[in-house]
């Protein structure tokens, strides 16, 4: 595969395995994406092959992707059914075809037999019989509430569509995942969520992602992408940061031993180019120089920003204060009545699920939205705000030069070309228009603005957007070094590690505040809920008689549903159980009068398949007895609340 004459893969070669974890790394531009729609079939590579077996189903999220549904939230998940649905026809031409042959030796009435046996397989495989349940299941965990069921997908953001579409994916539950940046729009509970769901998925999975953690967490092998190769790694992210170290310096000692052989040649070629006693030495020099293959070493990728905040000016001790502080959309409240105290020097992350406050907060504090209550800033405190969208507040005609020019000041000026090239505007990259600029490059400029004004109070909503590792990791470390107040809204756990000493978890409208860095509130956090469910075990033997048969009604609700279930399950049992009897009653007519049927060739192949379709009667009746004890144990269960 190759664009403007340049290979961006060359004779690459690798296999994905039944169950593989893995995490295709590689810096910008160096194919991933394309790789992945290669895979999937949405580019055709130029020379060589992509090989997917016929019953291998492939399922792909892509970073962006244009939505436009007017159904529910619900009603647009329950759309990844429709193979199911695909698959439920094909199950019953089957069954019908196989009842109407009598050619039971034939190795096509053999393959019609394996091709109901995978589809029965591939319907289990989708929870036929649970769909909209599971359905809700996995919305919830990405993070809607149940009233978001019934609500319209244009209500949402693009982001929260994603959301659903990605749900779309796991319901449909392809043998190969291809995930290109997952966590694009989850928050920190949706993604915790999303790594569980990945690491018990019972196909393949390859993604591409930025967050750190996520891929230790779910990959277990890592392809990197580098000088148009693909280098195979066993282990997740941090084991291939250290394995591929060690490869750059393998490869660099045989690159100088290499040069070192090469210079020797060419010295001795030169040396007795002109002595005819030593013509054919040289010449046998010359094709061994031809015919090596030149070693070349895989630089590690140099071009990530590079910058420090200036110096905090002086501030008073009290950061931001707020009494009473409250903000509605409407009917809707985001924050209510809070009572906030910040102090000069604090490191604060703003978390929780998506619309839950964290920005708008962040919005009010830097003085960009209204509200009721009382927030006041502490004696000379100066705001440094970036925005989640703020690179869509750039001026698109401007140049990438003009942007800082217009709001410099000072001696700052005559170092704006030093700064857009810490940023990696360097050369013609100064003049380009911003309307022309990548996501990642519109992030790297409004970093670089902001810096023209020393702040005390950094506050940064989502900041790692559209920033590869090296990138997130250069601002992580500025960060550090910053001597200011720091409030940072984010969902990537690795960005925040260690970056932040106090945690403020938003649960609309309210806000509790944990100490420690995100880890410590991750953990805490696990153990209050131990202890609310604690909470909640006394709280029920103390509720009243009206609770009580709230609690019986919707168990019954819930035991009705089970029942409704197997018996679906008996019926298509069933339905199976007739299917194969009127298999075998042809079977023994022929046995029983095989005079009859002289074109019939009673062979060893004949008695086989004889033979399994008793035993799947068998296990058909096993499991049609097992499927009516489980509806007579349900039925008793049921009687108990009632």
């Amino acid at each position: 595969m190759h664009f403007t004459g340049d290979d961006l893969f060359t004779n690459i070669n690798f296999l994905i395995r039944e169950k593989d974890r893995i995490g295709l790394v590689g810096k910008n531009g160096a194919g991933k994406t394309t790789l992945i729609r290669l895979i999937c079939g949405l580019e055709q590579p130029h020379k060589g092959d992509i090989i997917v077996p016929e019953e291998v189903s492939i399922g792909y999220l892509p970073q962006e992707k244009e939505l436009v549904s007017k159904r529910t939230v619900l009603e647009e998940a329950l759309t990844a059914f429709e193979e199911v649905r695909n698959i439920e026809q094909l199950v019953k031409r089957t069954e019908q075809e196989l009842a109407s042959r009598t050619d039971f030796e034939s190795a096509t009435y053999h393959k019609l037999i394996e091709r109901l046996s995978l589809l029965n397989e591939r319907l289990s495989i989708l929870g036929v019989n649970s769909i909209e349940g599971e359905a809700e299941k996995i919305l919830i965990g990405l993070g809607f509430e149940h009233d978001d069921m019934t609500r319209a997908m244009n209500e949402f953001s693009n982001g929260w569509q994603m959301r659903v579409e990605l749900a779309k994916l796991l319901l449909r539950k392809p043998s190969l995942l291809l995930l290109d940046e997952p966590t694009n729009h989850l928050d920190i509970e949706s993604i915790q969520w999303l790594e569980v769901f990945l690491q018990s998925y019972y196909g393949a999975i390859m993604m591409v992602s930025h967050d750190r953690t996520f891929l230790d967490r779910v990959t277990k092998r890592t392809l990197e992408i580098s000088n148009a190769r693909v280098y195979d790694y066993k282990g997740s992210y941090s084991h291939y940061v250290e394995a591929r170290q060690s490869r750059v310096e393998t490869q660099t000692a045989a690159f100088n031993n290499q040069q070192k052989q090469i210079k020797e040649i060419e010295d001795f070629i030169e040396r007795f180019r002109y002595k005819a006693t030593k013509a054919k030495q040289v010449q046998s020099r010359v094709k061994l120089l031809e015919k090596m293959d030149e070693i070349v070493v895989d630089d590690m990728d140099k071009s990530s920003i590079h910058f420090r905040f200036p110096p905090a000016p002086h501030s008073g001790k009290i950061t931001v204060e707020t009494k009473a502080l409250c903000k509605s959309y409407g009917s809707l409240k985001v924050l209510q009545n809070l009572d906030l105290l910040i102090t000069r020097g604090e490191r604060i992350a703003f978390v929780g699920r998506n619309g839950e406050g964290k920005s708008t907060l962040s919005k009010i504090i830097a003085g960009s939205l209204e509200f009721d209550g009382t927030l006041k800033l502490g004696h000379q405190v100066e705001i440094g705000y970036y925005a989640q969208n703020q690179h869509d507040m750039l001026d698109g005609e401007k140049t990438v030069f003009e942007t800082l020019d217009e709001v410099a000041v000072g001696d700052v000026r005559t170092r704006i070309k030093s700064l857009l090239g810490s940023f990696l505007f360097g050369g013609d990259a100064i003049d380009k228009k911003v309307k022309v600029l990548s996501g990642g490059e519109k992030a790297r400029l409004s970093l670089a603005k902001m810096l023209l004004f020393p702040s005390n109070l950094l506050i940064l909503d989502e900041p790692t957007n559209h920033l590869d590792m090296q990138s997130k990791d250069i601002l992580k470390n500025a960060l550090l070094r910053f001597d200011g107040t720091l409030i940072i809204v984010s969902h990537d756990r690795d960005f925040l590690q260690g970056l932040t000493n106090k945690v403020y978890e938003f649960k609309k409208p309210h806000i509790k505040i944990y100490d420690g860095d995100i880890f410590d509130f991750l953990e805490a956090r696990n153990i209050e809920q131990l202890k609310d469910l604690e909470l909640k075990a006394k709280q029920s033997q103390q509720k009243t008689s009206v609770s009580q048969n709230k609690q019986n009604w919707e168990q019954r609700k819930v035991i009705d549903r089970e029942i409704r279930r197997v018996d679906r399950e008996i019926e298509e049992t069933e339905k199976n159980i007739h299917a194969r009897e009127g298999q075998l009653e042809t079977f023994d007519k022929i046995l029983s009068n095989p005079h009859e049927y002289p074109d019939q060739n009673i062979d060893e192949a004949w008695y086989a398949n004889y033979a399994r379709l008793k035993d799947d009667l068998h296990h058909l009746m096993e499991q049609w007895e097992e499927k009516h004890l489980e509806k007579e144990n349900l039925e008793s269960e049921l009687k108990q609340y009632q």
